[in-house]
């Protein structure tokens, strides 16, 4: 008789993250072997992850969803890889991660740094670094999120990529991260981004001043059939809005910050001298 591991959810959020697992799989009535040829993965994976011998990933978590049927419900996967991987998030946000991945089309706004799309590995891990030494973070947490971010970038790799556009306030490349050797890559990254058939990048220079319409985080999700939603942050809060008698005058003001912002062309110079600056 095959000894079954006994588990215990309330041990740690990686053991209740394999027991909902072995949960939901035994309600399909499926073997670990079964559950493993749907996903890809092995039935040894599959085990490893039910008695928390190994963490999910976020490819994992989403392949999960796709076979159980989960994505974008409270019952994903991707949400509890989220909590566990990242703690306490910002309300909204692990919702926003499944629509993220199903969008034809998302722009972006942001305020003071590279959004999490665009940003380089060092540039990411100089910004959790911060959070290291803030305390906020331990060093395992922080590499956790930068996996997560590449993760979460890999998924924009489809087939069919989606439309990104993204503007930038100009204080996202003025405020230095890392250091000139990371700025300096991060610069080259964002012109490399610029060149991609599906990309549009633009700067909101500061002479725009108070024509700039947004003064934090703001992105805009198109989905394949065309309903369009918002998410926008505090410093406290995240809030993803499917409302159009709130949604459109976003999309509104998206537009009019897009007609102010530099063109890509233009963007693109100003980011290269920034770069250019960083090696002297």
């Amino acid at each position: 008789m095959v000894n079954i591991k006994q588990l215990n959810p309330e041990a740690s959020p990686r053991a209740a993250y394999g027991a909902r697992l072995r949960s939901s799989r035994e309600g399909r009535g499926w073997t670990q072997d079964e559950l493993a040829d749907l996903a890809g993965y092995s039935g040894r994976h599959i085990s490893a992850i039910e008695t928390g011998r190994k963490p999910p990933t976020l490819r994992f978590s989403r392949s999960m969803d796709t076979v159980f049927g989960f994505t974008s419900t409270a019952e994903s996967f991707e949400r509890a890889w989220a909590e566990l991987r990242n703690g306490s998030l910002l309300e909204g946000f692990p919702e926003y991660l499944g629509q993220e991945n199903r969008a034809a089309e998302i722009r972006m706004f942001d305020v003071g740094a590279i959004p999490g799309l665009l940003q380089t590995p060092e540039y990411a891990t100089a910004m959790e670094e911060g959070n290291v030494r803030r305390g906020t973070l331990t060093p395992d947490q922080a590499a956790e999120r930068v996996e997560a971010l590449m993760d979460r970038q890999a998924t924009l790799n489809r087939r069919v990529p989606p439309i990104l556009i993204v503007v930038l306030d100009e204080s996202c490349i003025r405020r230095v991260i890392g250091g000139p050797s990371v700025m300096e890559r991060q610069m080259a990254h964002l012109i490399e981004f610029a060149e991609r058939p599906n990309t549009v990048i633009q700067l909101a220079p500061y002479s725009m001043g108070e024509r700039r319409p947004f003064n934090r985080l703001v992105n805009l999700l198109t989905l394949p059939d065309r309903s369009v939603m918002s998410y926008v942050e505090s410093e406290t809060n995240g809030y993803l809005d499917r409302e159009l008698t709130s949604v459109l005058p976003l999309v509104r003001y998206y537009h009019q910050l897009q007609a102010e912002a530099l063109s890509q062309a233009a963007s693109v110079a100003v980011i290269d001298e920034a770069r250019k600056g960083t090696l002297r």
